[in-house]
């Protein structure tokens, strides 16, 4: 098997001097990609197409995650940040075309088809779950499961690619590491005032919190102090480290049931890998076998 490279392989695709002059893109969903890769590579059926499959979707999602970073206020900006805004367009349309080509050169048509609509899914849950968040109806829990559906939809096509009891466990091992993803971002945004609003940690306040506390979210306060006092009172923390650690022992479950031993390995790994971003985070040992 070829080790995971995707990232390297990327870098053409993506590393333009323009872009990196004016404009920060997001980072590859680097775990879901590692956890398809692998999976792909245990059937032999597709192991040969696994590095441009893994590659065409990292590209999509990439360009979709460009998308949502471009700022739709059309109040008018410095000339720096609307040169930002339009190579982010650019550059998230260029990522999103770029898999039909490289499929097509390889002949596989029929993926360009599934990815299509995968894409088309994904734009369809994200309007609804905005429109829901605009009217202000949504729950903590909603959103925090619709975020992980959000990161998984684009691939959930390869359950109809993967065979046997790959294709039965993929959908929660995608599940599974989206969710370790979702609650590790909510982590570090609850540690970022700036980046409060419309969290999980939001929703969490505006659910559970007093008549006064809600008034002032809804009128998007983004005091730092204020903040920082609701994120204690409500134990926003502990509570997204206790959801962290269910996300992760729910993924290694779902691991322990492949039959590869070298699978379940490599998603230890890389859900460990994950982890190891945290602060004070050890893994621990031979817990799931």
């Amino acid at each position: 098997m070829k080790p995971y490279r995707i990232s390297e392989i990327a870098q053409k695709y993506v590393e333009y001097d323009m872009i990196q002059a004016h404009t920060e893109l997001p980072a590859m969903s680097d775990p879901r990609l590692r956890v398809l890769y692998a999976f792909l590579n245990q059937q032999q059926s597709v192991a040969k197409h696994s590095e441009l499959y893994t590659l065409v979707v990292s590209l999509v999602q990439l360009g979709m995650d460009t998308h949502d970073l471009i700022d739709t206020d059309e109040e008018k900006r410095p000339e720096p940040q609307m040169r930002s805004r339009q190579l982010r367009v650019l550059a998230g349309d260029y990522f999103s075309a770029r898999f039909y080509h490289l499929l097509s050169q390889a002949g596989q048509i029929d993926m360009v088809s599934k990815i299509s609509g995968a894409v088309c899914e994904v734009n369809r849950l994200k309007v609804n779950l905005y429109v829901r968040m605009r009217q202000l109806k949504v729950t903590a829990e909603d959103y925090l499961s619709h975020t992980v559906q959000l990161r998984s939809t684009l691939f959930q096509l390869f359950t109809g690619v993967l065979e046997g009891n790959l294709s039965r466990l993929w959908n929660e091992a995608l599940g599974g590491i989206s969710r370790c993803e979702v609650v590790l971002d909510e982590i570090e945004r609850s540690e970022c005032p700036v980046r409060f609003d419309k969290s999980w940690a939001y929703w969490y306040v505006l659910q559970e919190g007093t008549e006064d506390e809600r008034q002032v979210l809804a009128e998007r306060s983004n005091e730092p102090a204020f903040i920082a006092s609701l994120l204690d009172k409500y134990h926003v923390r502990s509570q997204l480290a206790d959801k962290l650690k269910q996300s992760v022992d729910a993924f290694k479950a779902v691991a322990a049931m492949l039959e590869s031993d070298k699978l379940l390995s490599e998603l230890t790994q890389i859900v460990d890998a994950l982890l190891n971003k945290r602060p004070g985070y050890t893994p621990a040992l031979n817990e799931t076998r």
